[in-house]
């Protein structure tokens, strides 16, 4: 069987599995817009025109101020201390500089927080102060608003099940509608990455099959357990195949439950097996907007 018709049968079992969990009453009957934003354009700095068109003289260098005190051959004087005393002694005795690694060798205390967070991100449901619909530019600011940890990995562990994940491109068979959606776990990937990308872990094939061992699926499958709300982003790796991807960043989605969690053979040359989720919005949260792909129209936000 071909790719593009494995793939399509992938999508359609998708599809099937997502319609089973009714997600009809959960998506408006319109649904928003997304409101693009404005791309800053550099402004020009212009050299002020002349009066006239004469040249201006150039300024004329201040003469030193004779310093009768070196006459002796002392030491040599800034002009801007002309006529004050100052006691060099005193300005040399600054005592031992503190070294560079001291700061470094700190280890964090209990509770404290290594970054411009404001709230801990270990903690289910929303954060505070976070509206759904919020957007950043990088996943570094989503980390740091507390919404999702990890700056690489999709999905952010915790005892009770998923913290939060990020919905970013995925796997090629994976079905994003908006208010629910299929999630490929992680794992399964040589962590060698590619001889071109040898650090690049998401470049790698994948070459061994997923499993409920692994601790980031093995949160999402206890997310179906104890059924605790999972903080969703969208970023806009995913506008090629979703309209409720962003079109540039990422956004906050808000809360989500795993409904379904399964084993399947992948989507790869292996046939390897990949560990699959089933995710549906909690109602009474703002309507997701959509991507029309029109990347012209511009709003004032």
């Amino acid at each position: 069987m071909s790719y593009a018709k494995e793939r399509e049968q992938n999508i359609a079992r998708n599809k099937a599995i997502l319609d089973g969990l009714g997600i009809n009453p959960l998506r408006p009957k319109c649904e928003p817009k997304e409101k693009l934003r404005k791309k800053a354009v550099a402004k020009k700095r212009r050299s002020p025109l002349p009066e006239s068109d004469e040249l201006d003289e150039p300024p004329k260098k201040i003469p030193r101020i004779a310093d009768d005190c070196n006459e002796l051959g002392g030491a040599r004087r800034s002009s801007r201390l002309a006529g004050k005393t100052v006691d060099y002694k005193q300005e040399q005795d600054r005592g031992v500089p503190e070294p560079i690694t001291f700061k470094r060798s700190q280890k964090l205390k209990v509770g404290q927080v290594k970054s411009k967070r404001t709230y801990d991100p270990h903690m289910y449901g929303h954060i505070p102060d976070v509206e759904v619909g919020t957007w950043w530019a990088t996943r570094e600011d989503c980390s740091n608003a507390s919404v999702h940890g990890p700056w690489v990995s999709g999905i952010a562990p915790g005892p009770d099940g998923a913290y939060s994940i990020a919905l970013s491109g995925g796997y090629d068979d994976d079905v994003d509608e908006g208010y629910a959606f299929t999630f490929t776990g992680s794992g399964g990937r040589d962590l060698k990455g590619t001889k071109t990308a040898p650090k690049n872990l998401r470049t790698a094939p994948q070459s061994s099959d997923q499993s409920f061992e692994d601790r980031n699926n093995a949160a999402l499958q206890r997310s179906v357990e104890t059924q605790k709300p999972v903080r969703v982003i969208r970023g806009f790796k995913g506008k090629a195949r979703s309209k409720y991807a962003p079109s540039e960043g990422y956004r906050y989605d808000g809360l989500y439950l795993v409904k379904k969690a399964w084993i399947e053979k992948g989507l790869n040359k292996g046939g390897f097996l990949v560990c699959k989720f089933a995710f549906v919005r909690m109602p009474g949260q703002e309507a997701i907007p959509v991507n029309d792909g029109d990347d012209d129209e511009e709003s004032d936000e």
